[in-house]
């Protein structure tokens, strides 16, 4: 599980709560189904409009994404260029074509066989910078869905305030429940406000966390093998790795610190 996705919502609605209760309030007093209605109901709704069906299928595969950690192989593919490298240096590249059963990574194992294959290195970089583009492309949905629920949710919560409001205005003959009446239209702007800020928009930019390690993942595989495919040698091309490693994503902190020499780190401490 991604702890600081589950932790941060928890800190979160829980301080909400915290600081509500500590000015007076009840919990009990903030719940509202047909305000929960309004807003979950209306910003599923206005995504729904806003995205085709066939994309919106992808939801429950996002919402895990973002609430579980996800390793994109930089230190295996580090350790698995260096080591080809080495061999093609040694043997030729088509000493490789063995190695590459080893190899589960689809991009690595793709762009090592069109090394392998004679292919034009600059056919080779069109080709792997295009499933990268696709990757993004994809990524960029997913990520645009939690963005638009986060801009429609404070919307449906007025919506569903201006909707208390009205009923409550138009029964002005009970006083004594008027207060309590208009407390509750309100309920609607919190929770469009509150999930906006503290579920949907948080979840978008964590999703955009992930795609730019795992981008960055690739583009440190892409280096490597036009490296290899150039002859160059394998103390450049480690070189050249390093430079990618400080943009993985923490969870893989301890595996990149391998990589580094003895007595330097690569990792950056303010990842």
């Amino acid at each position: 599980m991604d702890l600081s996705t589950i932790i941060g919502i928890i800190v979160g609605f829980g301080f909400l709560l915290v600081g509500y209760v500590l000015e007076g309030g009840s919990v009990s007093s903030l719940g509202g189904f047909s305000a929960a209605l309004i807003v979950f109901g209306g910003t599923s709704g206005a995504v729904l409009v806003s995205f085709p069906l066939s994309d919106l299928k992808n939801l429950p595969k996002w919402f895990k994404l973002a609430f579980t950690s996800q390793t994109f192989g930089t230190a295996e593919a580090y350790e698995t260029l260096v080591r080809f490298a080495e061999k093609a240096r040694r043997e030729g590249l088509l000493s490789l074509e063995q190695e590459l059963e080893t190899v589960t990574d689809r991009f690595t194992n793709q762009g090592m066989q069109l090394v392998i294959d004679g292919t034009d290195p600059e056919i080779t970089r069109e080709i792997l910078e295009s499933n990268i583009a696709v990757l993004e492309k994809r990524h960029k949905i997913g990520i645009a869905v939690f963005e638009a629920a986060g801009g429609y949710s404070p919307t449906m919560g007025i919506v569903g305030t201006v909707m208390g409001l009205v009923m409550v205005l138009g029964n002005l003959s009970d006083p004594e429940a008027l207060s309590h009446s208009i407390a509750s239209a309100f309920i609607a702007t919190l929770y469009g406000v509150g999930t906006a800020n503290l579920l949907w928009l948080p979840i978008a930019t964590k999703l955009k966390m992930k795609d730019k390690a795992e981008v960055s993942a690739m583009e440190m595989v892409l280096d490597g093998i036009l490296s290899i495919q150039a002859g160059e040698n394998p103390s450049i091309l480690k070189e050249k790795l390093k430079t990618h490693v400080g943009s993985v994503l923490p969870s893989e902190a301890k595996s990149e610190e391998s990589i580094a020499e003895p007595g330097r780190a690569v990792v950056s401490e303010s990842r």
